[in-house]
């Protein structure tokens, strides 16, 4: 595979992941709405109002989550895996001497032609560590030196 291809390859499983996240807290929303509805049927008293708050905290936690995605579904589309740097960037694969890392969105390893590659949001602290890195260059993370090996 060409790097094009591979850059192409994790940022659809990006997005894959952000949409299928996306799809399960609108599920989760939908189900704390749908309880909501059953605890008003229900009788009244400390016990019922003790569950619409907990309902409530559920469904305020759902919608942050929500707008987390939402920021990501922003994010991705600025994503350029057409441009390759000498320095590592969002949209760069970085190879090092410690793993492969992908700098776009936290979602984790991701396996293409059997290489294992970290998809890291810019924010995250090995991406930081990573960002304006160039071949050759070495930096402490986690007590490990790394080496950059190759930008692309």
């Amino acid at each position: 595979m060409t790097v094009l291809e591979i850059k192409s390859s994790l940022l659809d499983a990006c997005k894959t992941g952000v949409k299928n996240r996306f799809e399960k807290v609108n599920s989760t929303i939908a189900g704390i709405v749908e309880s909501l509805n059953d605890e008003t049927k229900s009788s009244a008293g400390d016990k019922h109002e003790t569950g619409r708050a907990m309902l409530q905290i559920d469904r305020e936690n759902a919608g942050k989550q929500l707008l987390e995605l939402e920021n990501l579904q922003r994010l991705l589309p600025k994503i350029d895996i057409k441009t390759t740097t000498d320095y590592a960037r969002l949209g760069s694969i970085v190879y090092t001497n410690h793993g492969t890392y992908f700098i776009s969105i936290s979602h984790g390893a991701v396996t293409i032609d059997n290489t294992i590659y970290y998809c890291v949001a810019l924010q995250a602290p090995i991406a930081r560590q990573l960002s304006g890195k160039k071949t050759g260059d070495n930096f402490i993370f986690n007590n490990k030196t790394y080496t950059v090996t190759s930008v692309k």
